[in-house]
């Protein structure tokens, strides 16, 4: 994209625009920046709120492809791109998930996580060579993250999933009606012009965490990852969640805690097996871990 055409472009966009609210911000005290600031935020919750019909349909392609043994890509730049990659990194030890099902890529590789590398989002060919080295198939699902929609790096990426046949999805903070991109799914919260001119970091990067969390949270949950709101395929990688564990294991059943301890002793640290044994009145983990499988995974299901 041509210096003049992008200029044309940034002027249109309204997380590029000057926000009425803030214009004394330099000015303010300490307590009013803060307050301005917190202002703004609260508006980004109504604004994702707008966007649910679309994010339902996107959580039930996502749980389709699951199903199906598809994976689940973000891809992004920038802030964007951290976002995709902290909600992937999470999901296995919150949902017991293997790594590769939810992978975040960003734009300049692992090193731009921590250190910006802002020219990583010009190039189209990047977005569909990282993909391509990911090993994305046909069947997995792409979702792109870019504030303002253009990031050339991001909008490639989706372009070449789209070639591959997968299912696309696409998160940004500008309005619908300028959505141009073929994808399956597009989610446009419009949160408006941030506190500072282009900090999409601020309310932008907000809407697109409250959305990736409510893509695979709500998505886990259609997968039996959940048994009424606790967390129960969760790993027990460290004293937290060991005990976390155990907590879920004593609340749902009612068990003190040596008894919770040796419950998870026999399944291996497994939640969901523990309860299914315990309010199951199984007697074996073979036969608790058999009704599992024959109810995809739901407790619930599994305990008849």
């Amino acid at each position: 994209m041509a210096s003049s055409e992008l200029f044309e472009t940034l002027a249109t966009l309204s997380t590029e625009q000057r926000n009425p609210r803030s214009r004394g911000i330099d000015l303010a005290s300490t307590g009013e920046i803060l307050r301005i600031i917190n202002a703004e935020d609260q508006l980004v919750a109504d604004a994702v709120a707008v966007e649910i019909p679309w994010i339902v349909q996107a959580v039930d392609i996502i749980v389709s492809s699951f199903k199906a043994g598809g994976r689940l890509f973000y891809i992004g730049a920038g802030t964007s791109g951290r976002l995709g990659v902290v909600d992937a990194s999470e999901c296995p030890p919150t949902f017991g998930t293997p790594p590769e099902q939810v992978q975040g890529i960003i734009a300049g590789g692992r090193g731009a996580i921590f250190v910006s590398v802002e020219g990583a989002e010009d190039v189209a060919g990047d977005g569909a060579r990282d993909l391509r080295e990911a090993g994305l198939r046909p069947g997995d699902v792409v979702c792109g993250i870019a504030a303002s929609r253009r990031t050339p790096y991001v909008v490639g990426a989706i372009a070449y999933a789209r070639e591959l046949g997968c299912r696309t999805l696409f998160v940004t903070c500008n309005p619908r009606v300028h959505f141009d991109i073929p994808v399956d799914v597009a989610i446009c919260p419009e949160v408006g012009p941030e506190v500072i001119m282009g900090s999409t970091r601020m309310k932008s990067g907000t809407a697109q965490k409250l959305v990736l969390n409510m893509l695979t949270t709500a998505s886990m949950v259609r997968l039996g990852k959940v048994y009424e709101n606790l967390m129960i395929d969760l790993r027990m990688t460290s004293e937290k969640l060991v005990e976390r564990s155990r907590r879920i294991v004593m609340m749902v059943t009612g068990l003190d805690y040596d008894a919770a301890t040796a419950l998870l002793k026999r399944t291996d640290g497994h939640v969901k097996t523990a309860l299914v044994m315990e309010l199951g009145g199984v007697d074996t983990v073979e036969e608790a871990r058999a009704r599992l499988r024959e109810a995809d995974g739901f407790v619930r299901a599994a305990i008849g």
